[in-house]
């Protein structure tokens, strides 16, 4: 099939007859940070180097949503349906009120400032859980520099109705992306430190959730190539839609690689949107893309 690469038979099942990729809009330096509106059906995303989000709806058309950004990253809504954002800028995660004013959430760690979250995702339970590796304070145009305070890159979990915040993972060197299995179960974190060191392994690591406060048991869950797994999220099957060089890379639960959806630019991150969650948004380079699927994204709301 033009367009996909397929290596199991249960990827067929998850492309309708007409499942095209389209690019809906371009324009950017680097994507990343997808999240979608179901009230307008819109979707926002970042261009970190041109330091602003952007906004698009088959109403609307692209538009430019915010401007400075503070070099936001990745995007997630909480229970209440407001946005939270990781600014590599501010060094902070911080929440979109109905007001239109930002509350910094989290962004000093034992008295010492944040590295610059980068990518977030809330679970059921209304905690948010982030990662924090240092691209905002390291990578031209995509934070205001600074040293890092921080011993090393870490996953957090943060509670907002006390503030307090546990660093869950510190065993990876730059913890990029996370999910939650269906269940919550298991916490998804790519593993990107290959984009200064070539020796540490282009993955994503699989971690058992403990009370829904610990992580134990880190695995590899699934090497990627070519590229790096920045970011991904899951359906209602478990199975894992993730970023990497040259497509849009998908495994099951047990880390058997299904297919790809290939993309003509390098992926960043990626989302599930539309009515009934059957839509995947991909930022990629300079673009956002989007593909109709047989299958339904399990974020919430």
């Amino acid at each position: 099939m033009d367009g996909f690469q397929i290596y199991d038979e249960r990827f067929r099942a998850l492309l309708r007859p007409g499942s095209q990729l389209v690019q809906l809009a371009t324009g950017g330096t680097w994507t990343e940070g997808p999240v979608y509106f179901h009230e307008d059906d819109s979707i926002l995303w970042s261009d970190i180097p041109g330091n602003r989000l952007l906004r698009y709806s088959e109403r609307d058309g692209l538009s430019e949503y915010l401007k400075p950004s503070h070099f936001h990253n990745g995007h997630y809504r909480d229970l209440q349906g407001r946005l939270i954002a990781c600014s590599h800028g501010k060094r902070c995660v911080e929440r979109l009120e109905p007001d239109g004013t930002w509350t910094t959430l989290a962004d000093k760690y034992l008295g010492k400032l944040l590295n610059s979250p980068n990518d977030v995702v809330v679970k059921s339970d209304g905690t948010i859980w982030f990662t924090d590796p240092p691209y905002g304070l390291i990578q031209p145009n995509e934070g205001y520099g600074g040293e890092q305070e921080q011993d090393g890159c870490y996953v957090y979990r943060l509670e907002t109705e006390t503030g307090e915040l546990d660093a869950v993972i510190t065993d990876m060197v730059k913890p990029n992306g996370l999910a939650f299995s269906p269940d919550e179960r298991i916490l998804y974190v790519s593993e990107t430190g290959a984009s200064h060191d070539k020796t540490v392994p282009s993955e994503i690591r699989a971690y058992d959730v403990v009370d829904g406060r610990r992580c134990t048991n880190g695995r590899t869950f699934a090497l990627i190539e070519p590229g790096l797994p920045d970011g991904f999220r899951l359906d209602m099957h478990g199975y894992l839609f993730t970023s990497a060089g040259d497509s849009v890379q998908v495994y099951d639960p047990n880390g058997v690689w299904l297919g790809k959806i290939l993309v003509p630019e390098t992926v960043s991150n990626l989302t599930f949107g539309g009515p009934d969650k059957s839509r995947l948004y991909i930022t990629a380079t300079t673009s956002l893309y989007a593909i109709e699927l047989a299958t339904q994204g399990i974020q919430t709301p």
